[in-house]
C-alpha cells in the first residue's frame, strides 16, 4: 500500500480515537457510567462494536473497554526513510477508526445530537426520521425492520448491492446524474460526509430528490463520522441474515466482502479522517473510489492496491459532465463487480426498483386512477398465440390530458399475454407483478391490485410526457424481460371508454372470483409436490424454504404457484419441485422427499422439517419473514410479532431481538419467521392446534387483516377469537398477559399442553 495512503490514514485514526476518548471522558463527568447507550430499533446494540469486538454496549460506562480496544490497534505514523508495505497496520487502524467513529455517534445520542437536524428536510414517504423534537432529522442509522424489509430484495438480486457516497460532488446536476445511475441499477445508496461544510445531501436537496427509505437513497448525515452506519448496516447483514454471532469479526468481515456487494465513492478532497474511514471500509471488502487524485508514492516492487482506485473526476473521459458520471458509477460498479441488471423500457422517466416507494403527494398530483373518486382495475388474461399481436399498445377512450390538474379518471390495464408454455396457473402470477412493473417509473405511484387498484401521475412525469400508453410499454417490455421464458407475446389495452371500462371491469371480476375458488380448493393433500426456494441462501447458507399451496414463503412474496411459474421460467434456479413421496406422518407434515430435501438443502445443518409444528423441526429462517411467531410457555400458546411493530412484546424482547433468535437458517423449536398470509391459512401449526394457539399479536396485524382473520374465527368455530387476542395496547408482560386471558376466556387455557 502507498506509503501516502498509510500516513494520511493512521494519522487519521490517531486522531479520531483521541477525540472519541476526550469525548466519552466529558460524557462520562456529565452523564455518568450508568447512562444507557443505543441506537434506536436496532438489536445489535452499536452493531460495529458487537460485531468486531463482542461487546454490546448497554452503558456509557462500557465504552471505555471498546476505544481500549481501539487504541491497542493503533500504530505509528510510517517512516521517512523505511519503506514497507503498511496494508496490516492501515487496516488496523481503519478498524480503530470505526469503533471510534461508532463511540462517538453513540455519545451524541446521549446528548440528543443523533440523528443529526436539518430544519425542512423531509423524507421520501412525507416521514421525518429522529426525536420528536419538532425538527426535521436525516436518518441516522437504518433500523433492524428496514433491514430486513429490504432482505428479499437483496437476496433475490433486485437490489444487487449498495454504494455509500461520502462527500460533495462537483455541481449539483452531477450529484443528481450519480444518484440516478445507481437508483436506475437498483443500488441502495447511502450519503454522508461533506467537502468544506457542503454534502451531497445538501445538493440533492437543493434539487428537489426525493430521499429515505423508499427511494432507495438514504442520507445518513452531513459529517464523515455518519458513514459508520453504512458499516454498521454492513454488520448487521451478516449478523442477520448469515447466522453469526458478535464478537465473529474474522467470520462478518469475510461474509461482507463473500457476499455484499458494497463500495465506498468518496467526493471531492479526502482529508485524514475520510483515509482512515476509508481503511475501515476495506476490512470489509469494500473497495473505495475517489473522484480526485490520490497520490501513489510506492516502494520499489508495490503496485497499488485494488481497493484505493483513483479516477480523477475531470480526467474521466466523457462529452460532458453528466457523462463522466456515469462513467464514474460504471467503473465503481466494475471495481465491486457488482451483478447489475438494468431495463431497458421506453418510458421518458427515470425506470427501476428504486421508485418502487416513490410516493406522489396531492401537492405534485396531475391525475390519480382510482382511489376515493374514481375506479382503477388491472387484468391479466392468457390467449392463443394468433390471437395477441406483439407489442400492440391499445388506448379505448380519452388520455388523461382533458383532466384538470389534480383531477381522476377511470382506468382499467387489460394484459393480453400468449405463450408456447404458458398456463392459465400463471395469470394471477403475472398479474401481480404490474404492481412492481408501473411503480418502477419515477414519478408513478402504484398501490392495490385487482379491482382496487390506486395509480397516480406526477406533475413532473407528466410535463416529461408520460402518457396512458406508457403503461402499457413498461408491461410488454417487463414482461418479455422477466417472463421471457412462458411469455413470447403482449398485447396491452388502457380503457377509459366509461362503456368498456364497465364491460371489462365485469369480465375481470368474473376471472377474480374462479382464481378465489380454484386456489381455496388447491390444498397440501392434493398435490404430489411442493416447491423450494433457495433465494435466501445467498446470505444464510443453510437455510431452505419448503412452499406448499397451503403455507407460502416466510417472506410473503413467493407461493406455490409463484414457484411453480418460476421453475418454468428458470429449469434450473431456485424454486425446484420437491416430489413428496412416501407420507409419514400428515399430522405433523413429514414425507420423505421434504426430510430428503431438508438434508440436502442446508447441507446437512437440517435432518428434518415439520410443515405444520412450530415446536418440533420448525421450518429455519433467513432473516426476510414478515412476522415471527413465538412460544409463550405460560400461556400455552404463541405470540405473532409483525415486524412493522417496535414495541416490547410479553416475551420481554422486541421484534429485532426476537429476529435474531429465529434467523439465520437455526432451527428452534418454539420460534419461527413466518409469511403474514401463512397465518390465515388452515395449516397454521395445525399440528400443534392452529390458529386457536394465539393469545397475543401485533394490533398492525389485527387492523390490516381484520377481515381475513374474522374469517378464520369463523371457520375455527370461534367467531369472538380475535377480541380474546391481546396486542401491545393492553399487554406488554405476561402476568398481565395470562390475566387477560382468563379474563376474556381464551381457549388455550383449556386446551393441551403444546410440549
Amino acid at each position: 500500500m502507498s506509503r501516502y495512503i498509510a500516513t494520511r490514514a493512521l494519522r487519521g485514526a490517531n486522531s479520531l480515537v483521541s477525540e472519541a476518548e476526550v469525548m466519552l471522558q466529558k460524557a462520562l463527568q456529565e452523564k455518568g457510567p450508568e447512562t444507557p447507550v443505543s441506537f434506536p430499533n436496532t438489536a445489535y446494540y452499536l452493531p460495529t462494536i458487537s460485531g468486531m469486538t463482542g461487546i454490546n454496549v448497554e452503558t456509557l460506562g462500557q465504552l471505555k473497554e471498546v476505544l481500549g480496544q481501539a487504541r491497542t490497534l493503533l500504530h505509528p505514523l510510517p517512516s521517512e526513510n523505511h519503506w514497507t508495505p503498511y496494508l496490516g497496520e492501515t487496516l488496523d487502524s481503519g478498524m480503530a477508526t470505526l469503533l471510534a467513529a461508532e463511540t462517538i455517534e453513540a455519545v451524541r445520542f446521549v446528548y440528543g445530537l443523533q440523528p443529526e437536524a436539518c430544519p425542512g428536510f423531509l423524507l421520501a414517504g412525507g416521514t421525518s426520521y429522529g426525536p420528536e423534537d419538532g425538527k426535521d432529522h436525516l436518518n441516522g442509522p437504518i433500523d433492524d425492520i428496514q433491514l430486513r424489509s429490504w432482505g428479499i430484495q437483496l437476496v433475490d438480486g433486485r437490489m444487487p448491492g449498495f454504494a455509500a457516497i461520502v462527500g460533495c460532488a462537483k455541481s449539483n446536476a452531477v450529484a443528481v446524474k450519480l444518484v440516478r445511475e445507481l437508483q436506475r441499477r437498483n443500488i441502495l445508496t447511502f450519503l454522508s460526509g461533506n467537502v468544506n461544510g457542503r454534502s451531497i445531501i445538501h445538493q440533492l436537496q437543493e434539487e428537489g430528490v426525493e430521499l429515505g427509505y423508499d427511494t432507495y437513497t438514504v442520507p445518513f448525515g452531513t459529517d464523515t463520522l455518519s458513514a459508520i452506519y453504512a458499516l454498521g448496516f454492513a454488520t448487521r447483514s451478516a449478523l442477520t441474515f448469515g447466522g453469526l454471532k458478535p464478537g465473529m469479526a474474522h467470520e462478518i468481515l469475510l461474509y461482507n466482502k463473500e457476499r455484499v456487494f458494497a463500495f465506498v465513492l468518496a467526493l471531492g478532497e479526502v482529508d485524514d479522517l475520510k483515509y482512515a474511514a476509508a481503511a475501515g471500509a476495506i476490512n470489509y471488502g469494500f473497495p473505495v473510489i475517489a473522484d480526485t487524485v490520490i497520490p501513489e508514492i510506492l516502494p520499489t516492487g508495490v503496485t497499488t492496491y485494488e481497493h484505493v482506485v483513483s479516477m480523477p473526476f475531470d480526467e474521466i473521459a466523457g462529452k460532458d459532465d453528466l457523462d463522466k458520471a456515469e462513467q464514474l458509477i460504471q467503473k465503481c460498479i466494475e471495481v465491486r463487480g457488482v451483478k447489475v441488471k438494468v431495463s431497458n423500457v421506453d418510458v421518458p422517466v427515470p425506470y427501476g426498483s428504486a421508485f418502487e416507494g416513490e410516493v406522489v403527494r396531492k401537492a405534485d398530483l396531475r391525475v390519480e386512477f382510482g382511489g376515493k373518486h374514481s375506479r382503477c382495475f388491472e387484468f391479466l388474461h392468457m390467449a392463443k398465440l394468433d390471437e395477441v399481436t406483439d407489442g400492440k399498445v391499445e388506448i379505448v377512450g380519452p388520455n388523461f390530458s382533458g383532466v384538470a390538474a389534480q383531477g381522476s379518471m377511470d382506468l382499467g390495464i387489460v394484459a393480453k399475454v400468449a405463450g408456447r408454455q404458458m398456463q392459465a396457473d400463471f395469470e394471477p402470477v403475472l398479474e401481480r407483478q404490474i404492481h412492481y412493473f408501473v411503480n418502477g417509473a419515477s414519478g408513478i405511484q402504484h398501490i392495490g391490485q385487482r379491482d382496487i387498484t390506486w395509480i397516480r401521475v406526477s406533475n413532473v412525469a407528466a410535463e416529461k410526457g408520460f402518457d396512458l400508453e406508457h403503461f402499457g410499454k413498461i408491461l410488454h417490455a417487463r414482461f418479455h424481460e422477466d417472463f421471457g421464458a412462458i411469455v413470447d407475446k403482449v398485447e396491452v389495452m388502457i380503457v377509459t371508454d366509461p362503456k368498456g371500462h364497465t364491460e371489462w371491469l365485469e369480465k375481470a371480476r368474473a376471472a377474480y372470483d374462479f382464481r378465489n375458488k380454484r386456489l381455496a380448493d388447491l390444498t397440501d393433500d392434493k398435490v404430489d409436490e411442493f416447491y423450494s426456494c433457495t433465494l435466501c441462501q445467498s446470505f444464510a447458507p443453510n437455510h431452505v424454504c419448503v412452499v406448499s399451496p397451503e403455507r407460502l414463503g416466510l417472506c410473503g412474496a413467493y407461493n406455490w404457484l409463484d414457484c411453480k411459474a418460476s421453475y418454468s421460467i428458470n429449469p434450473t434456479g431456485p424454486n425446484q419441485p420437491i416430489k413428496l413421496g412416501k407420507l409419514q406422518d400428515f399430522v405433523k407434515g413429514y414425507w420423505e422427499g421434504t426430510n430428503e430435501y431438508a438434508r440436502i438443502g442446508s447441507h446437512g445443518a437440517v435432518q428434518e422439517v415439520s410443515m405444520y409444528s412450530i415446536m418440533e423441526n420448525p421450518m429455519t429462517a433467513c432473516g426476510c419473514f414478515e412476522c415471527i411467531v413465538m412460544l409463550i410457555p405460560e400461556a400455552n400458546g404463541v405470540m405473532v410479532v409483525s415486524r412493522e411493530d417496535t414495541a416490547m412484546t410479553p416475551a420481554g424482547m422486541t421484534f429485532s431481538t426476537l429476529a435474531g433468535i429465529a434467523g439465520g437458517g437455526l432451527q428452534t423449536p418454539g420460534v419461527m419467521g413466518v409469511g403474514k398470509f401463512y397465518l390465515i391459512s388452515p395449516k397454521f401449526i395445525s399440528a400443534d392446534g392452529g390458529f386457536k394457539r394465539v393469545i397475543w399479536m401485533s394490533s398492525v396485524l389485527k387492523e390490516s387483516m381484520a377481515d381475513e382473520f374474522k374469517a378464520v374465527c369463523e371457520r375455527e368455530g370461534d367467531p369472538d377469537l380475535l377480541d380474546k387476542i391481546a396486542d401491545e395496547r393492553n399487554v406488554t408482560e405476561v402476568e398481565d398477559l395470562l390475566a387477560w386471558l382468563e379474563a376474556h376466556n381464551h381457549p388455550a387455557l383449556v386446551m393441551d399442553p403444546m410440549f
